[in-house]
């Protein structure tokens, strides 16, 4: 069934709403952990190192996202299968639940080893649930999106990205703020979990009520996985290298620049989460911005531009951070807002239209996680390991300018099908 019969039957407010509220809950509980590390670290590893705390944390911080892709094809099959809805709904429930005992989870001191073997499991599971979500609520939005306006579609919906780590920036600033460092360790850190629980009953509503709404779906008997790998590999590699920018930027530029932020330059942690607090403010305008732009203009040459100045302007905005003056501070980070707003507002339009139906939600969830799974997951780790071993402040920018060559490369090959409906094959 079509885009059509779906609109006239569910407002589009629900429609994006139900696309967002996930995407709110994902980036919300993945970006705590990131913005927590420090404290996290101290909680279930026991080590006086901070370097070796922050290393360990930001190990099974990649855990979450090693598991990524086997979400991605569980909810991918059941997108291209059973509808976009059914998998929105279960994969909500799945990360609201791990975040929430998460947040319970007792540290080092209380169980022992069994507390970073327990948090890595969550991690793992927490990583199933999220992958196929955004993929899938970005895929949602944009077939049940008239045709000049798909990329804001998704945008609008993909806002709840920016909105999820912002919240998630907030809280972070909020209990910096308020609470000593001491009280952040033993307990402050738990508080945003736990309103995983709040967020994910909100998400499941909203989802549950189009349970029944008419959407696209293949008649298919083909596994969309064996599709993907035995017709489709070309496709997969390139939306693979299409994200390299957008995930590396996103986990260089503005989680682990939080943890650098207070180790390497002596940023207390209060500024540093407000920092990254007022940049994904500034994140969600700029996405939605291009993305109105690009359903004018289209994709290929908004992104080709935001691509080439993360390529060229990775170093120097990773330099003006490296200062005591926080304008600078400010105007470095600025410029990945500029760079990777393009690729958060445009690249999830480019990449659906330029699927084929039938095996469009497995094709991008898997070809998104695998780039975080290879490139993203390990950027906090690399990152640390990087400035800790060559000693020079500026090594987390190579990876951003790297990422953004490779994003750069794989627009090259792709068309750009903005002007055409979306249909099937």
């Amino acid at each position: 069934m079509g885009a059509n019969i779906t609109t006239q039957t569910y407002s589009r407010t629900r429609i994006i709403g139900a696309g967002m509220v996930g995407n709110v809950l994902e980036w919300f509980d993945f970006s705590v952990y990131g913005f927590f590390a420090v404290q996290i670290g101290h909680t279930f590893f026991p080590t006086t190192d901070a370097v070796s705390q922050s290393l360990s944390a930001f190990g099974i911080f990649a855990m979450g996202f090693l598991t990524r892709p086997l979400g991605s094809i569980i909810f991918g099959h059941v997108g291209d299968r059973h509808g976009r809805t059914t998998a929105l709904t279960f994969s909500i429930v799945g990360m609201a639940v791990t975040t929430t005992v998460m947040g319970l989870l007792p540290g080092y001191a209380t169980i022992g080893v069994a507390a970073p073997i327990l948090l890595t499991l969550l991690r793992m599971l927490q990583g199933i649930a999220a992958g196929g979500e955004a993929a899938i609520a970005g895929v949602f939005m944009i077939e049940n999106a008239p045709t000049g306006r798909r990329a804001l579609s998704s945008a609008i919906g993909g806002a709840g990205i920016g909105i999820g780590i912002q919240l998630g920036s907030f809280a972070a600033y909020l209990l910096a703020t308020n609470l000593t460092a001491d009280q952040l360790v033993a307990w402050g850190w738990r508080v945003p979990f736990l309103l995983g629980l709040v967020a994910g009953g909100v998400g499941f509503w909203v989802r549950y009520q189009l349970r029944d709404m008419p959407e696209h779906m293949s008649g298919s008997t083909t596994t969309p996985i064996v599709e993907l790998f035995r017709n489709n590999l070309p496709l997969l590699l390139r939306i693979t290298a299409l994200a390299a920018l957008t995930v590396i930027g996103f986990q260089g530029a503005f989680i682990y620049v939080a943890e650098w932020l207070q180790t390497v330059d002596g940023v207390p942690p209060a500024h540093a989460f407000k920092i990254t607090s007022i940049s994904m403010l500034a994140m969600t305008p700029v996405s939605l911005f291009f993305a109105w732009l690009s359903d004018i203009w289209g994709r290929k040459l908004l992104l080709l531009a935001g691509a080439a100045l993360g390529a060229v302007g990775s170093v120097p905005f990773w330099w003006l951070m490296f200062h005591d003056r926080p304008e600078l501070i400010y105007l470095g980070q600025a410029g990945f807002v500029m760079a990777l707003g393009v690729q958060f507002g445009v690249m999830n339009a480019l990449m659906t239209e330029s699927t084929p139906e039938d095996i469009r939600c497995t094709a991008l969830a898997v070809g998104n996680n695998l780039a975080w799974t290879l490139l993203g997951s390990a950027t906090p780790l690399v990152a640390t390991w990087l400035v800790y071993r060559t000693k020079d402040e500026l090594s987390p920018a190579y990876l951003i300018a790297a990422a953004a060559a490779i994003t750069f490369a794989a627009l090259l090959v792709t068309r750009d099908n903005f002007k055409y409906e979306l249909k099937k094959g």
